[in-house]
């Protein structure tokens, strides 16, 4: 199988199933090397985007998923005309923040640096698979660590974390910059 032809087969795939895929997944189903899927992936998102289909590959951690375009998400709304969605709390944002950035992390550690309990918003991180349990510290008590996933990259449109933007400075810690020769 060429490469043009195994992209035509992934993007059949992602077209039916409508769900992430594993790369890995692609290996298996081809019986392929992980250079030539990385390359039929390529392919097929060079073409997306290159053709300026209404539909491009969008790719997070190991993953990729047929999406819309995003200039088009006007008309599908007023086509679907779709359910609000419900937006995370601000406390839930702030505990979510806290975990992508700082992570791999405890429950105990994001409360203090919250300064509160987060027992409500790590469950609802969780349940909304945001975040996830990614192992345990190496500590007295064996608490849970807490990492971002795949999900969490596609939700906030992330190939990966390095894409996270940079965290501003807060206004003290930039006049002690100044301050420093």
């Amino acid at each position: 199988m060429t490469v043009k032809e195994m992209a035509r087969a992934i993007e059949a795939i992602l077209f039916v199933t409508g769900e992430p895929q594993e790369l890995a997944t692609f290996q298996t189903v081809f019986d392929a090397k992980e250079l030539e899927v990385r390359q039929a992936v390529d392919l097929l998102s060079e073409e997306s985007m290159r053709d300026g289909r209404g539909i491009v590959l969008k790719r997070f951690g190991d993953h990729v998923q047929l999406t819309t375009r995003p200039e088009f998400a006007p008309y599908i709304e007023k086509l679907l005309q779709p359910v609000q969605k419900q937006s995370l709390s601000q406390s839930a944002l702030e505990t979510l923040s806290i975990i992508a950035y700082k992570q791999p992390i405890t429950k105990l550690e994001v409360e203090a640096i919250r300064g509160v309990k987060c027992d409500y918003s790590i469950q609802s991180l969780v349940n909304k698979d945001l975040i996830a349990e990614v192992g345990r510290k190496e500590t007295v008590g064996r608490p849970i660590l807490y990492g971002t996933t795949d999900h969490f990259l596609s939700h906030f449109g992330l190939e990966s974390l390095e894409n996270l933007p940079d965290v501003p400075m807060a206004k003290d810690e930039e006049e002690e910059e100044t301050l420093v020769p």
